[in-house]
């Protein structure tokens, strides 16, 4: 009556999986610097804690006396873990096996594991080698038919966005449905030298006449500044721990509200170098990045998508303990001018904030969109307008402030000024519909043309409205809520950040996460 030999078979069909491609395959996998689908699992989660979901399917074969001859596992591995003590589910494509091309079991593994991140509220890992569950020109011949294409999973996908955080790895050459699946995220990278990006890889591609490498056609460099990936590692090592870092900052779920934790760095701190951080004569550049250190939680600064839009810095970090969610001009790339490609990461940003409650803080230095031919080329007031909209579609808390520049409608997109504005300026604000500097000569043309000394009046002028543009005269009018020491700056967000976590409430927005 015993069921030892089921059982036994159980253990034996779970050897063979284990063994994934076989010897020579992972061998290969090894030689290529690359981990194998296992190996990423667990360098990933908290050692110990993975427990894999379907590790029986694959494509078995069997003799005439029904006995099995063979079994080859799917290439896709799912299932549940921890990380940093919190439930997630991770998906781990693995290449030795037909290169992660469609087989038997994954197209339904995909579809199960993106179930259970939604209906579970769990944060999904997804760890990308090869099409990722695409097509195979093999599988059709095998098949004997060809069929219309449909891709299981992605109305799952595409909710999932919406619902828990999802974090992508592209972890070797990734295309096809795997690069869907990669941009697919709230976070994606790749790793240098090591992964590449493309919607059809180097043989497709030449066949239509273009001969490139994988590295020419879609490496990291080229995706990280596009903005169709986050950012790039420099190891798988280092892609697991950015994937670790970037989920500590977000809830398990849109259900939840991002987690506080402990600090060491009091609140009341003050730097005193940002009494001067910002020069004096606007010609001249300072870096933000300091800055930001400077005001949030010592330590806690976590960059996101530094190559991509960077005339914009966004990240998150903690302020006396509280996730929050950075967006900083950049005056060093374009004085921090607005882009079409700055206006899309400010997009996807505060989607990004929005959707998981996060507060932000945004740290403006604007002289408005790019101008010029190439900016209209771009569309750059397509995507500026976008942003905004974005920004006034947002319900979580912006604190906003001003450091010097604030020009023109790119100026207006900070915050949703028909909200209570939370907002206050450094001394050295300078804002008004276009820079003086830039629209006098223009204005008091008339006048100059008439002038026996264009230049003294000039000068006169100038000096005029040097005290009008006076942030001083702005705050009398109350059209600034308050002018601060630079070096309260981080005192005053620690209040800001206490007050909107009193304010934020779980659960979905009106609209979906745009990725």
């Amino acid at each position: 009556m015993s069921w030892q030999k089921e059982v036994d078979e159980i253990g034996k069909r779970k050897t063979l999986a284990e063994a994934m491609g076989g010897p020579e395959k992972l061998k290969k996998q090894k030689a290529d610097g690359k981990l194998n689908a296992r190996e990423r699992i667990a360098g990933l989660v908290d050692k110990g804690s993975f427990r894999e979901i379907g590790q029986l399917g694959g494509a078995a074969t069997y003799d005439a006396k029904g006995e099995l001859k063979s079994f080859l596992p799917s290439n896709m591995l799912f299932g549940r873990a921890k990380i940093e003590g919190r439930p997630v589910v991770v998906q781990s494509d693995d290449f030795t096996v037909r290169g992660g091309a469609a087989d038997a079991a994954i197209h339904e593994k995909l579809v199960q594991s993106e179930r259970l991140a939604g209906e579970y509220r769990m944060p999904l890992v997804r760890m990308i080698e090869g099409t990722g569950g695409g097509g195979s020109v093999k599988t059709l011949e095998t098949m004997g038919f060809t069929y219309v294409p449909e891709v299981p999973g992605w109305d799952l996908m595409v909710d999932n966005l919406s619902l828990v955080p999802v974090v992508a790895l592209g972890l070797g050459p990734v295309a096809g449905l795997g690069a869907g699946r990669l941009v697919m995220s709230h976070y994606s990278l790749l790793v240098k030298g090591l992964s590449q990006l493309f919607v059809a890889g180097p043989p497709v591609v030449a066949a239509v006449g273009e001969k490139r490498t994988k590295e020419e056609l879609g490496g990291s460099h080229i995706h990280a500044k596009n903005g169709a990936i986050d950012d790039e590692a420099a190891s798988e090592a280092e892609a697991f721990a950015m994937a670790r870092t970037f989920l500590s900052y977000l809830p398990s779920s849109i259900h939840e509200l991002p987690e506080r934790k402990p600090t060491r760095d009091k609140p009341d701190r003050r730097e005193q170098f940002l009494i001067e951080a910002v020069p004096r004569d606007l010609r001249h550049l300072y870096k933000i990045r300091p800055i930001i250190e400077a005001v949030v939680d010592q330590g806690s600064f976590f960059e996101i998508g530094r190559q991509h839009g960077p005339s914009i810095v966004t990240g998150f970090a903690r302020i006396d303990g509280y996730p929050v969610g950075i967006m900083a001009s950049d005056p060093m790339v374009l004085g921090g001018l607005w882009t079409a490609a700055t206006a899309r990461k400010v997009e996807r940003f505060i989607d990004l904030a929005d959707t998981f409650h996060l507060p932000v803080v945004h740290m403006v230095d604007n002289p408005g969109f790019m101008i010029g031919r190439k900016a209209e080329e771009d569309g750059t007031i397509r995507y500026g307008s976008r942003a905004m909209t974005a920004v006034y579609q947002s319900k979580v808390p912006i604190c906003v402030v001003i450091l010097r520049k604030v020009y023109g409608m790119g100026g207006s997109a900070p915050a949703n000024l028909s909200r209570f504005k939370w907002r206050f300026a450094w001394p050295s604000g300078d804002w008004g519909s276009l820079p003086i500097s830039g629209g006098l000569e223009a204005a008091y043309k008339s006048d100059l043309e008439a002038s026996d000394n264009p230049k003294a009046l000039l000068k006169d002028i100038t000096a005029r409205l040097n005290q009008v543009r006076s942030p001083f005269r702005t705050a009398e009018k109350f059209r600034i809520e308050d002018i601060i020491d630079p070096r309260d700056t981080r005192p005053m967000l620690c209040e800001f950040v206490e007050q909107a976590y009193r304010v934020l409430e779980p659960g979905p927005k009106a609209r979906g996460f745009r990725c």
